[in-house]
């Protein structure tokens, strides 16, 4: 029988086709190594499209049931539930050798990984597919990417939302549908390699407690320790490291794991420097004291001064500003990098501030005098990397937005030299999208927009440097920010996303606010690296439950290889308040010729609102280099 309409029973197009398994779970909260599932549904689709399996049950998670209101799982409904190790074998044997597929895939797959471990079994995904990443990449012209709104736009029916066994069957109809629609758009599918994840890796590690107190600044000689100082440790000690570091956190000193310019004093029994540590404090200047000393010292640690409380974590939504103007927030960079920006990648001296816009109508084909591209979504194609950054530069300039894939948003294609050659002219040319020269650029003209879809409100575009305060979001029940990185799928490298939670000093206070693919979530689970397919990363941060020690989230990429963003092309960002959200904001961001590193966009404090700039900075050096300038222990 049936699940979905007739017309998303079709097979797969070819390329297209393979065994997936389609999972839904239901959870206790949001949070994988700490909540439990508590429904789960998995439907197995053929290569031919034919559903083969279909499998769902309620599950007795052994706590309480978390959001009630959303799910409608009470504890009495679910006490005499199966646990999740009686039913772990079935549902292991429906995702062998399929690839799992999911609404924001890396959460129920997370949630999977976990469930799994505590029944001391393997989880047998070696591939993920997130229709979410997918449905980003066609780009429908739906008003958000939630699962009931693609459903109302692909005509699937949905009758209990939130019940895991009719979201599975949804998200059935929509998997069809947005195949069919990458195939038409022939695009590659955002497949995630899973390898194996063991017991340990869930291990939840307790958070480092963020010093309450700001950085006063060095030790001075004969002077007293502060509350807030920065110290590091290296070497044998007498104490055992732990209980030294313990003592020091107790008074109220921040224990770090490096040496940096902003330490105020390493201790160490050594004589020399014979630590990568020491040898850093030597060329930084940092005071230098033995334990013996540190220990007289905490005797008499004299008060220091609070992170000042910003009252309200993010803004309330804003009335669109009438016109952009200069903001008092400088672009601030990495300085303590060994390694200069080369001239030709220096940010703007002064960022745009903006309000947030509010929700926007499409704008007419022709858009208007002073902005003739708004509405329109243009892909450039071609040309050497200056020119095609120069011609996307343009087109933000005339209020339209640049591109980085084909999609079904694209409006228009500008054709630079060498463009005709790119493997997606054919598919270009199938949809009859208008083709353009570089003079197109100089005085665009109204093309016909006949069979193009406007959607509902399109993303403020923001240029390089520019700044928008991030409102309340409307859903209360939504508390993370997603910034979304997306780039053109890459054959010869790969791109790393990576985030750091600085302090005052612009510093991480510990290795942990890090958040790189080897550790992809902070202990405290407030910022989380997600990985939506192989030309998308994105960095989920929980802005109301960051300490007050986090001034700043620095968002980077880096590549891993000798290839450099020259060949890479442009890089996407774009922010939503959800993970299925519409884009609140979009900036494509072009890195000069060489650089290895670059740095995408702040998200930072200003006063009682938390704002995110555009920064579009590159670095000719590694990751290595530039997590060495944000304090991050690389090697000791």
């Amino acid at each position: 029988m049936s699940f979905v309409s007739p017309s998303l029973n079709a097979p797969a197009p070819s390329g297209y086709a393979h065994d997936w398994a389609l999972v839904d779970v239901e959870t206790s909260g949001l949070v994988p190594r700490r909540d439990r599932v508590l429904s789960i549904a998995v439907i197995t689709i053929g290569p031919e499209g034919e559903q083969t399996g279909e499998f769902s049950t309620l599950l007795n998670p052994g706590c309480e049931p978390g959001p009630v209101e959303v799910h409608g799982l009470t504890a009495e409904r679910l006490q005499d539930a199966p646990t999740f190790d009686q039913v772990a074998g079935r549902i292991g044997a429906m995702l062998q050798d399929r690839i799992l597929v999911a609404h924001n895939a890396q959460f129920d797959y997370d949630f999977l990984a976990y469930e799994f471990a505590r029944a001391r079994m393997w989880l047998p995904v070696s591939q993920r597919l997130c229709t979410l990443a997918l449905s980003r990449q066609v780009d429908p012209p739906t008003e958000d990417m939630k699962l009931g709104t693609l459903a109302a736009h692909y005509g699937i029916p949905q009758q209990r939302a939130h019940d895991a066994l009719d979201d599975t069957r949804v998200l059935a109809g929509i998997l069809r549908a947005s195949l069919r629609e990458a195939a038409r758009l022939d695009l590659p599918l955002p497949l995630v390699a899973c390898p194996p994840r063991t017991e340990s890796r869930f291990t939840p590690k307790p958070p480092k407690t963020p010093c309450p107190y700001r950085n006063p600044g060095r030790l001075t000689a004969g002077g007293p320790l502060q509350q807030g100082m920065k110290v590091a440790i290296t070497g044998e000690t007498v104490l055992a490291r732990a209980e030294l570091a313990g003592r020091a956190v107790a008074t109220g000193l921040n224990v770090m794991t490096s040496v940096s310019r902003h330490t105020s004093v390493l201790v160490t029994n050594e004589k020399a420097a014979e630590s990568a540590k020491a040898r850093r404090a030597l060329a930084e200047g940092v005071p230098v004291i033995d334990e013996r000393t540190f220990l007289r010292l905490l005797a008499d640690v004299r008060p220091g001064t609070t992170h000042e409380a910003p009252g309200i974590s993010v803004a309330p939504a804003a009335e669109p500003a009438a016109e952009q103007t200069a903001s008092a927030d400088p672009v601030t960079v990495p300085t303590p990098v060994e390694v200069p920006a080369p001239e030709t990648a220096a940010p703007p001296t002064a960022s745009l501030h903006v309000s947030v816009p509010a929700p926007r109508t499409p704008e007419p084909a022709a858009g208007t005098p002073d902005k003739p591209l708004a509405g329109r979504r243009v892909l450039v194609l071609g040309g050497i990397h200056a020119d095609a950054a120069a011609a996307r530069s343009r087109v933000v300039e005339l209020g339209g937005s640049a591109a980085i894939n084909l999609s079904a948003g694209v409006t228009d294609v500008v054709l630079l030299p060498g463009g005709e050659s790119d493997r997606r002219m054919k598919r270009i040319t199938a949809l009859e999208l208008p083709v353009h020269d570089p003079r197109w650029l100089t005085s665009p003209t109204a093309t016909d927009r006949k069979g193009v879809a406007l959607r509902p409100q399109e993303p403020h575009v923001m240029p390089r440097g520019g700044v928008i305060d991030l409102p309340v979001p409307h859903d209360r029940t939504t508390r993370e920010w997603y910034l979304t990185v997306g780039w053109a799928p890459q054959s010869d490298c790969a791109i790393d996303v990576v985030a750091f939670l600085l302090d005052d000093d612009e510093q991480v206070t510990s290795d942990q606010d890090f958040i790189f693919y080897g550790a992809p979530e902070n202990p405290a689970g407030t910022a989380r690296l997600l990985t939506g397919g192989p030309a998308e990363q994105t960095i989920a941060l929980d802005l109301t439950s960051l300490p007050l020690a986090t001034r700043k989230i620095v968002v980077a990429a880096a590549i891993d290889g000798t290839a450099t963003f020259g060949t890479v092309g442009a890089i996407q960002i774009g922010t939503a308040p959800g993970s299925s959200a519409a884009p609140l904001a979009r900036a494509t961001l072009d890195a000069a010729t060489t650089e290895r590193t670059m740095l995408l966009a702040e998200i930072y404090r200003r006063g009682p609102v938390w704002r995110l700039r555009a920064v579009g900075q590159g670095y000719d050096h590694g990751l290595d280099a530039l997590a060495r300038g944000y304090g991050v222990d690389i090697a000791d």
